[in-house]
């Protein structure tokens, strides 16, 4: 079943397009998504309404890996993106749907998550903690302004 829902809001000392582009760009994906502890390979993804995606997570210290992917609902550039998930395995069922809304602030871009649908195995609060690690990195991304 179902039935869990994380909601996180932080603001990015970073434009929109490039706050967007980190989600859609497989390197970058797999540079920042992760928790701590954990490496992402990214196998597929097809940023486009339709399109889908596949990645798999590996806990660094176990070796054990889970797999997931799901398909772009919504990209709207630079200001949202809505797709799903769903886990490769079968103790964790169902489908769940992540939002993403960007919006452009006087310091940077506001950004909004919902993630819906997790798996009721697994604990929100840790679903929480992951994607506050994930935001972290996300912002050592793409906050640095380096010169080309």
């Amino acid at each position: 079943m179902a039935t869990g829902t994380v909601k996180l809001h932080r603001v990015l000392r970073a434009p929109p397009e490039r706050v967007y582009r980190a989600f859609l760009e497989p390197d970058a994906v797999a540079r920042w998504l992760p928790p701590y502890g954990f490496t992402c390979q990214v196998h597929h993804l097809e940023a486009r309404v339709g399109g889908s995606h596949r990645m798999s997570f590996r806990n660094f210290g176990t070796g054990n890996s889970h797999s997931f992917g799901g398909e772009y609902l919504e990209l709207v550039p630079s200001r949202k993106l809505r797709y799903s998930d769903r886990f490769d395995d079968q103790n964790l069922p169902g489908e769940m749907q992540v939002t993403v809304e960007l919006r452009q602030v006087a310091c940077g871009t506001e950004i909004a998550i919902a993630q819906e649908g997790i798996p009721e195995v697994i604990p929100v609060e840790m679903c929480y903690l992951g994607w506050q690690e994930s935001l972290e990195q996300l912002a050592k991304l793409v906050e640095p302004e380096i010169p080309g």
